[in-house]
């Protein structure tokens, strides 16, 4: 069941950074960055459930970890250059932070586990 948790967060927050980035303008490179990394959280955590082994299972777990690392760099350096409001940015920032804890534990748990 954890996973659908993870798998649910993981799609709303990609809704999140979608409709956020939807409005702005200019610096296009950097909202395409962002939207890249965002939803890659939760296409390889999608993926994971379909995973060929326990190590295959985890190395997807792992690229989606890598992907929100990506994700808050992104929403930092918006935030820095004034892109974003530290409000708006605050609220993704901790959904992010909330996917990135689920994905650290799910990966210890299945390295345990082999």
């Amino acid at each position: 069941m954890r996973e659908n948790k993870l798998a649910d967060l993981s799609m709303d927050f990609a809704v999140k950074i979608l409709q956020l980035t939807d409005g702005m303008k200019g610096h296009y490179s950097l909202t395409n960055q962002l939207e890249r990394s965002a939803t890659s959280i939760g296409a390889n955590i999608r993926e994971a459930k379909y995973a060929h082994s326990r190590p295959d299972f985890i190395s997807k777990l792992q690229i989606a970890l890598k992907e929100c690392y990506e994700t808050e760099y992104w929403l930092e350096l918006m935030e820095k250059a004034a892109l974003l409001p530290p409000e708006t940015t605050s609220v993704v920032l901790h959904d992010c932070g909330q996917i990135r804890r689920i994905l650290i534990a799910s990966i210890n748990t299945a390295k345990e586990n082999m």
